[in-house]
């Protein structure tokens, strides 16, 4: 086992254990790696922990915001934020897990950057955000009609012709 993992999934770093402590109910996983801790968290929360994770423990830098389609599992979607805390040379990563259909709660409100990293995850994947400032298509054209990176979207893609062909 390389030295920074952990040992039976212990965890003791002090983000964890405040994390665990003020959201008891919300934590569903826990992880620490390689310099990096993780959770999953109840998506009906992610504002609430998002804020909580910036403003009380530091991570005042979202990197970035992605989503894995584990089609035909459900739930279906998991929605990754990758959280750096800067002055305290931290890396953390949130993760929900979403059902297709299901809208989650932008954390626009929290950082201003996960406007565009949403935007890209509506677009390839077809997550939508609540409460998001202009969710609207960033990377495929306005009239594309479905989600490239989901698992069930056809290899070879739709049959699709560009206006300006």
């Amino acid at each position: 086992m390389p030295p920074d993992a952990p040992e039976n999934g212990s965890v003791s770093n002090p983000t964890h254990l405040s994390l665990k402590e003020t959201f008891s109910g919300a934590i569903f996983e826990t992880t620490e790696a390689y310099g990096e801790i993780g959770f999953v968290v109840d998506p009906a929360k992610i504002v609430e922990i998002s804020s909580y994770l910036k403003h009380v423990q530091g991570f005042e830098r979202l990197s970035s915001v992605t989503a894995v389609d584990w089609w035909p599992r459900e739930p279906r979607f998991e929605i990754v934020y990758q959280l750096h805390s800067i002055r305290r040379n931290l890396r953390a990563r949130l993760k929900i897990r979403v059902s297709a259909g299901t809208a989650v709660d932008s954390v626009t409100v929290v950082w201003r950057s996960a406007n565009w990293y949403e935007r890209e995850v509506f677009d390839l994947f077809g997550v939508t955000f609540a409460n998001h400032p202009n969710l609207e298509r960033i990377m495929m054209p306005m009239d594309f009609e479905g989600h490239p990176l989901r698992k069930d979207f056809p290899i070879h893609g739709y049959r699709y012709s560009y206006r300006d062909e």
